[in-house]
């Protein structure tokens, strides 16, 4: 390995510079230099976590080379270590291996675990044994299968970090009062959309349950919501929903229908105004000259894409002069929709 010059010790080793007393462990500051770490961001890790000034660059660089072993692309690896740069002090041994064995045991695809690492570090300070045993042991008792409790952890491996007693368990109960009780149906809404354990309950799911109540939908409608469409209880009411629906109301649907609209396609009350609803009824109304209401009966109308779906078969249908409704047109394949107006010979 080449030699370094004093000059290239970072500003922030020396005496009194940054707010250090005194020059920090030489040994660390070589192996961040050494791979392209700046002044600015060892400050920062060395402000975030002070046990780096202790740790050797022996265990710095084992470390390093096992996350690359596993699979973390190189490119990748500061990010990781800015964002949580305690990694770099863990015990392998004790800490790193025994967490990312047990994790590849719930993993199904070789490179999972190494995303879930990318995207919270974190999950490798935690204890197997005290924090994530008793994690699969909840979930478990909520009848999620193993195959999806994996799934759902590395897909939001921040879970790890919530507690159980004040957070996952708020969550569990507040779906339980939605009326969600029988066997399964909470760990299928966890697994659907497992960011809803991010959300708080007080802030955010209950008054997006009391807003979606106040439009006038009906328990085993928020039921349906929960279970097919959990996101929709994630969003803000003020920023998101509250908008979507003063919109519906401003394009001339009555209150009865938007909530056959939202029935039929909660998302509807979370898409873009601008990218989505807009253009597509615009769409509707403009280009395929039908009637507003016609939505109302097949709201999965705002689901199909506008160019791939909606244009193409509007221009099929309209050279062909047929006329059908918007769930004929819409609720199939392309191949069944073909077959169904006798043009498969023409399209195919």
């Amino acid at each position: 390995m080449a030699s370094h010059s004093q000059k290239d010790i970072p500003t922030s080793c020396s005496p009194g510079n940054m707010g250090f007393n005194n020059c920090h462990n030489s040994s660390i500051m070589w192996f961040f230099k050494d791979r392209g770490f700046d002044d600015k961001s060892i400050h920062v890790m060395l402000k975030k976590c002070k046990r780096l000034e202790g740790v050797q660059r022996e265990r710095a660089c084992e470390n390093w080379d096992y996350l690359k072993s596993i699979g973390i692309q190189e490119r990748k690896l500061p990010s990781i270590v800015v964002k949580f740069p305690k990694i770099l002090t863990l015990h392998l041994d004790e800490k790193l291996i025994p967490m990312v064995q047990c994790l590849a045991t719930l993993g199904t695809k070789p490179r999972e675990v190494a995303s879930a690492i990318t995207k919270f570090p974190h999950i490798l300070s935690h204890s197997v044994e005290e924090k994530l045993c008793p994690l699969l042991a909840f979930f478990q008792a909520l009848e999620v299968p193993e195959k999806q409790l994996g799934k759902m952890l590395l897909l939001n491996p921040r879970i790890i970090s919530y507690s159980i007693e004040s957070k996952l368990s708020q969550i569990v109960d507040f779906l339980a009062i939605l009326g969600l009780s029988k066997e399964g149906m909470i760990g299928k809404v966890l697994v659907k959309n497992p960011f809803i354990m991010g959300y708080s309950v007080d802030k955010r799911l209950r008054p997006t349950l009391e807003f979606l109540k106040s439009i006038g939908l009906s328990e085993l409608d928020l039921q349906k919501v929960a279970v097919n469409f959990p996101e929709v209880l994630c969003r803000d009411v003020n920023k998101i929903l509250r908008p979507n629906y003063t919109y519906l109301k401003g394009c001339g649907f009555e209150g009865g229908q938007i909530v056959a609209l939202v029935t039929g396609y909660p998302p509807i009350l979370i898409k873009s105004i601008s990218n989505s609803l807009e253009p597509r009824i615009k769409f509707l109304v403009e280009v395929m000259g039908r009637r507003i209401e016609e939505v109302v009966d097949y709201p999965y109308f705002f689901r199909h894409g506008l160019r791939k779906r909606l244009e193409l078969r509007q221009k099929i249908l309209k050279q062909k002069s047929i006329h059908c409704s918007l769930s004929q047109m819409l609720e199939c394949n392309q191949k069944k929709f073909l077959l169904k107006f006798g043009l498969i010979e023409q399209y195919a």
